[in-house]
């Protein structure tokens, strides 16, 4: 009696697939620039998505682990966060970069110690395939060209306009600076821009500030303006309607957040560029994953970039990209 307790006790230690034992569970890193603006809580709601998904189809579970920094221009956190989790063993990683060429050497140290990196959002001035696994993100330079073609349409070809940068090191928003410099010179040569190397900098606080000194040097003369990201968007908004601009000068800005949603119906934003963040975020999880399970991965990954407008706002196809529904993946 005692030998067949001893094998039911063992047989029912043993229950389970080894995907579903305790500790046995792939763990991803998803580190994101930032965890304070709306975009990254979208990418924090696909990483989730895809880790539920991945959960629930039989396969070897995933166990998501969600830090970053607090705000954008904490470049040391991150590269500390990349070494952390590589000390930690993790068993991947999918990295958003805040600076393009400063985590370059993290990024190589966890390929040489076995642990795969998906970049995604910003790029990184590193080898996809050998020291990454692949890149997945929108078309930050096509972002550009729509907000161009969307600003120059709006002035109807005609007027001076600024470009507010975010901050220096951020791959992403400077191609998006770039496709819309390259774009209003090519295809709106009679638009000016009267002041294109002015930084929002990391926080919606230093982006009003700035806005401030700008429209307070060129508000006699500025007909539209663009920026490149939610935070540099938002702190322009405010300067716009502290100065009584807003509504009179063109502006077209980059993301979503409720704020900039409200002033998109209000008729104060004239344009947002769109991404896709909760997809980004989803197709980067399933990625790494992929590559851990010894999948064959594309190089790139286009999540898609569209422009919203007062007029097509309140179509289902742009609710679901500037006002998703996040309490299915988030606390509340």
């Amino acid at each position: 009696m005692l030998l067949l307790l001893m094998i039911l006790a063992l047989l029912t230690g043993c229950g389970g697939s080894p995907g579903d034992a305790p500790g046995n569970s792939l763990r991803i890193a998803v580190i994101p620039k930032g965890t304070t603006h709306d975009f990254w809580k979208m990418v924090h709601a696909g990483a989730i998505k895809a880790e539920r998904e991945i959960n629930s189809s039989g396969a070897r579970k995933v166990k998501i682990i969600w830090k970053g920094p607090l705000k954008e221009d904490n470049t040391e956190q991150q590269i500390n966060l990349v070494r952390t989790f590589v000390s930690r063993k993790v068993d991947g990683i999918v990295l958003a970069p805040l600076d393009k060429t400063a985590l370059v050497r993290p990024v190589r140290e966890a390929a040489g110690n076995k642990v795969p990196v998906v970049i995604f959002d910003s790029g990184l001035d590193a080898e996809v395939g050998k020291d990454f696994a692949t890149y997945v993100a929108t078309d930050n330079y096509r972002g550009g060209v729509l907000g161009a073609k969307r600003l120059g349409e709006l002035l109807g070809g005609k007027g001076k306009a600024i470009l507010l940068r975010y901050q220096v090191g951020s791959e992403s928003t400077m191609q998006r600076e770039n496709g819309f410099l390259d774009t209003m010179k090519k295809e709106f040569p009679d638009i000016k821009m009267i002041s294109t190397d002015q930084r929002a900098g990391a926080t919606e606080e230093q982006a009003y500030q700035k806005s401030q000194n700008l429209l307070t040097r060129f508000k006699d003369e500025v007909n539209g303006i663009f920026c490149p990201n939610e935070s540099s968007a938002a702190g322009m908004l405010g300067a716009l309607r502290q100065a009584k601009l807003n509504g009179k000068v063109k502006f077209v800005g980059f993301d979503a957040s409720e704020k900039l949603v409200q002033a998109l119906s209000k008729g104060d934003i004239d344009g947002l560029v769109l991404q896709n963040p909760i997809n980004m975020a989803y197709l980067a999880v399933k990625s790494v994953v992929k590559q851990i399970n010894g999948g064959k991965l594309d190089p790139y990954v286009d999540t898609g970039v569209q422009v919203a407008t007062p007029e097509n706002m309140n179509t289902q196809e742009m609710k679901e990209l500037h006002s998703p529904d996040l309490s299915k993946w988030l606390d509340k």
